[in-house]
């Protein structure tokens, strides 16, 4: 009999697996925590990293607190997570106003709400040279965003070469993919080191060449208009409509129920934005997802969208009418 000892790591049979933090992301900073900044901050500091979220007002950060705590418990209740590992998870993430506690940062990424592009590339690039000023020359500044090009906001910067754009998806919990853009200016070295934070939180690099929409909102918006179009022409009822997509073609969720969860006014402003750039009128919004926004219907976050939604963002059954 051999004398060898053979040795198996726990981890591996524990309820939850993680990666380890490595000599390149120990820190990472987010601007902007909305749903996007709350869903990169649990999974960061889910994989051992410590985060600093920027928020605007300490009402903000407290609600953003609030919403990472709230998907923690939901993972909790499926077995996801632990009690114990929750609170270690909490105590990784920091909120705060001040900018200055982005030093020590390995990667910054600014994740803003996106409804007014105008505006929104201005707030950016101020957002990209308040971040430069404190962190160090090696430190990675990305944008979440499908809809700006990185190279637009990166052309004001002293640093241009690390800065990247990705697009982290919140639509499904399963959509373990990130999109990964390396813009005019964007070195090889720092794209990889990109490509090792995307690892490093157990997401898969989905490489695509700078270009409005990327690959998942182009593709999404084509859908949803079509559906909106096959809706108001009496075709279907908008719950078969999205039962179709889900059976039919495996998608988690219906074109319509996707809407409602990233939210009206959003999609408007990729699908303004897209044709802008494009002008082709398959980006164009729907007549039917600009009455909605026109009337504040923005989807779960108001209550009513596509679907009325209650308090706690579960859908209020009952079979809609043709539009």
């Amino acid at each position: 009999m051999s004398s060898d000892i053979i040795k198996e790591s726990l981890e591996d049979f524990g309820l939850s697996k993680k990666g380890k933090a490595n000599a390149l992301f120990s820190k990472i900073g987010i601007v902007g925590c909305g749903l996007v900044g709350q869903n990169l901050a649990r999974v960061a500091s889910y994989y051992g990293l410590e985060v600093i979220f920027i928020e605007v007002s300490q009402e903000k950060i407290a609600n953003a607190l609030a919403g990472i705590t709230k998907m923690m418990d939901h993972r909790i209740e499926h077995w996801g997570l632990t009690e114990s590992e929750k609170r270690a998870n909490l105590s990784r993430i920091q909120g705060t106003t001040d900018y200055n506690l982005l030093k020590g940062c390995d990667c910054v990424i600014e994740a803003i709400r996106e409804v007014d592009r105008g505006n929104k590339i201005k707030e950016r690039r101020a957002i990209f040279r308040k971040i430069e000023a404190v962190v160090d020359p090696d430190c990675i500044i990305a944008t979440n965003s499908t809809s700006v090009i990185i190279t637009e906001l990166a052309s004001d910067l002293q640093y241009k070469e690390r800065c990247i754009s990705l697009h982290f998806l919140v639509s499904s919990p399963e959509a373990r993919i990130m999109e990964v853009v390396k813009g005019l200016y964007t070195s090889e070295e720092s794209y990889q080191k990109m490509c090792q934070f995307v690892k490093l939180i157990n997401r898969t690099i989905v490489p695509v060449a700078e270009s409005a929409g990327l690959i998942s909102i182009r593709l999404f918006i084509v859908c949803l208009n079509e559906a909106c179009e096959i809706l108001m022409e009496g075709v279907a009822l908008m719950e078969d409509i999205d039962l179709t997509m889900r059976v039919g073609f495996g998608m988690r969720l219906g074109p319509f129920e996707v809407a409602d969860k990233i939210g009206l006014d959003k999609v408007v402003w990729w699908m303004e934005s897209i044709y802008g750039e494009f002008g082709d009128v398959r980006y164009k919004p729907s007549p039917y997802i600009k009455k909605l926004v026109r009337a504040k219907h923005y989807g779960i976050s108001s209550g009513q969208g596509f679907y009325s939604y209650d308090e706690n963002g579960m859908k209020i059954p009952g079979k809609s009418k043709p539009c």
